[in-house]
């Protein structure tokens, strides 16, 4: 026996029924059990067999030692002898029996992993099936599969977050919100996987009777399943616990047998093959699935239990019945050299399978069209009401009304939490079976965004009121034009737009300022606060239109820059026209003053250098736009490109309003 089996245990001594029955040597049975701690089994095992033949009344105690140590020396079959002779004398208890159980166990196991070393190198096509033990592992799902029932999506329902589950998984959860199915993925399980779809709606029918206590009518539904889908490994189990629940142990076991040839190397079926054998009262059977079960997978103290248990009881019966198990046994241990190759078991017997395939005639890309663009879906996401679009369309369509473009259901709700996430399910269809198209279209997408984001060939102009260069601009978007254009200028990235004041024949001003969004606050309809400040003054070179807003090629205005006596010049007048300003703010009453500041801020300081920055003074942009002035009369101050020129506007609306305060 080799030294893994020989220190698999540790040494147990059974008590002996009577110590002091005459023939016994205490000595002797001392030598025994140190044979049994230094692994000498055979020495021990002739100590107990010269004892008991001293003994006028068999030992019980003795005999369990005697079979003890020949089973942990390997001689299973002279063990079995001392076992029955034991039971024959007291029925076992199934601790008495652990060392078998373990001696068996740890011999089935080292088997099993020599055959794993064996086969590692064979093809992954061909062991694929074997990889997990569970059906429920998490790699065994496919794409289809929910993971909570784990069975085949039945009324797909997506959620915010973006995943995909049975409606009445969803709905057994109360911690999860309940939505309405996704209709196209529901469509595409019906149209790929008709019969599965079927099966699964006949299941669940049964379950629901079940769950009512109407065995009878949840049986057939079962049935009807089974018939449509006779290898699903989950349906079968269920039918057969349903059917062990009526006490119809024959068909059950039936069950457990398909389940087993299905996957003959799932553990879990043999086990509950044996549990059903053993609750009709087949116990040798349920020894030798046991075994089975054994061989694939030993790693529970409660399943050495359980086969202890049946052990007991077999041994129990009568010593002919012993004849029969030591056959069971050679049986089991037979099939250790016997069992069919793992390969060709794959080959030869129909096998769970973790990957649903999809007939190649039946992928047709019009399936994943959305509604709204008519083209391929990019970054599907699905609304409560279970209806899918682009990312791009919905959100267009919620610009202008809260409602589902197909069903027309309010969506006031969703559209208040923003929560846009991708529809997975969709999203891995996608790159799975339409790879190409969905490259195709990602390109479409990405050239958009880039003709969006090049500000010096098309700016989005919004048509609303005057902005000035560096001072705040707040605005209210509730146009869904306008919601539109601050989206694209958040998600290019370039956060910038320019701001014109209308005019009637052309649509927009001839000049405008560029505003850069500092941040966006999104109320629940929808509409927007957007906080932004003016960069940069332009000219409008050509007018356009794009998506309902109006755009327009610009270039950029500067101021003029002077110098030598032109420049002496323009610095008095800078310091005289900003001494002027400030007293004409300092004069103002203090609620004016602090609407004012509240509004725009505080007077900007005197640059060192009006010409530093090709806009001019921040302090003149300020005062321009704090001015009682008409929006006409400041777009000209806007425009002029030479800073004197502006300093003599500014001085002369200074003078024209102080003139005007009432004193």
């Amino acid at each position: 026996m080799d030294a893994g089996i020989q220190n698999h245990t540790e040494h147990y001594v059974h008590d002996l029924s009577n110590p002091t029955a005459p023939g016994l040597c205490v000595e002797m049975l001392g030598v025994a059990d140190e044979a049994c701690r230094a692994g000498d089994f055979d020495l021990a095992a002739e100590i107990y067999t010269s004892q008991l033949a001293e003994l006028e009344h068999t030992d019980r105690g003795l005999c369990l030692r005697k079979a003890d140590a020949l089973a942990r020396g390997g001689r299973i079959a002279d063990a079995l002898d001392s076992y029955c002779i034991a039971a024959n004398l007291q029925a076992l208890r199934p601790d008495e029996l652990q060392i078998l159980v373990e001696v068996i166990a740890h011999t089935i196991r080292t088997k099993e992993q020599s055959d794993r070393k064996t086969i590692s190198g064979g093809s992954t096509s061909e062991s694929r099936c074997f990889e997990s033990d569970e059906l429920d592992d998490e790699q065994n799902l496919d794409l289809f599969s929910c993971r909570v029932c784990k069975c085949l999506l039945t009324e797909p329902t997506s959620l915010v977050c973006g995943h995909t589950f049975c409606k009445r998984c969803l709905e057994d959860d109360l911690t999860k919100e309940c939505r309405s199915l996704n209709v196209i993925a529901s469509g595409l399980i019906e149209k790929w996987f008709s019969s599965e779809s079927k099966a699964r709606r006949y299941w669940l029918e049964g379950e629901g009777l079940w769950k009512k206590q109407d065995v009878s009518n949840a049986i057939l539904k079962f049935n009807k399943a089974i018939e449509l889908e006779p290898c699903i490994c989950r349906l079968l189990a269920r039918r057969a616990e349903l059917l062990m629940e009526m006490k119809n142990f024959g068909q059950a076991i039936k069950d457990w047998d398909t389940m087993c040839r299905l996957r003959p190397q799932w553990p879990k079926a043999h086990y509950i093959k044996a549990t059903a054998f053993r609750s009709a009262g087949r116990n040798e059977e349920a020894l030798q699935e046991y075994f089975y079960y054994l061989w694939l997978a030993v790693q529970t103290l409660s399943l050495s239990l359980s086969l202890s248990l049946s052990l007991s009881l077999s041994l129990s019966l009568s010593l002919c019945f012993c004849l029969s198990l030591c056959f069971c046994l050679s049986l089991c241990f037979c099939l250790l050299a016997s069992f069919p190759d793992k390969a060709s078991s794959c080959k030869t017997l129909p096998t769970f399978s973790g990957e649903r395939q999809v007939q190649s005639q039946l992928l047709d890309s019009a399936d994943f069209e959305c509604s709204l663009c008519m083209r391929l879906f990019y970054e599907p996401v699905t609304t409560p009401c279970g209806h899918t679009f682009c990312l791009k369309c919905l959100e267009r369509c919620l610009d202008h009304n809260p409602n589902c473009p197909l069903c027309k259901e309010n969506l006031s709700e969703y559209l208040a939490t923003r929560a846009y996430n991708k529809t997975l399910l969709i999203e891995k269809l996608l790159q799975r079976f339409f790879c190409d198209e969905l490259a195709e279209r990602r390109k479409v997408h990405e050239e958009e965004m880039k003709e969006l984001s090049n500000l010096n060939q098309e700016v989005p102009i919004f048509v609303c009121t005057m902005a000035f260069p560096t001072v705040p601009c707040p605005l209210h978007v509730f146009e869904p034009r306008y919601r539109l254009m601050i989206r694209r200028s958040m998600e290019t990235g370039t956060k910038q737009f320019g701001m014109c004041i209308a005019d009637e024949l052309k649509g927009f001003a001839d000049h405008g300022c560029m505003l850069e969004v500092r941040d966006v606050k999104f109320f629940p309809d929808g509409r927007s606060v957007v906080d932004t400040i003016g960069i940069a003054r332009f000219r409008v070179v050509t007018h356009g239109q794009r998506d309902g807003y109006h755009t327009a090629k610009i270039e950029y205005l500067e101021d003029k820059k002077v110098e030598g006596e032109d420049l002496t010049e323009l610095l008095k007048l800078h310091d005289s026209v900003y001494d002027q300003a400030l007293g004409w703010f300092t004069s103002l009453k203090d609620d004016m003053k602090n609407q004012i500041i509240s509004h725009f801020g505080q007077l900007p300081v005197k640059d060192p250098d009006p010409q530093d920055n090709p806009n001019g003074p921040a302090w003149c942009w300020w005062l321009l736009a704090v001015l009682p002035l008409e929006n006409k009369a400041q777009l000209t101050i806007l425009a002029l490109n030479a800073l004197k020129d502006r300093l003599i506007a500014i001085r002369r609306v200074l003078i024209f309003v102080t003139r005007k305060r009432p004193r």
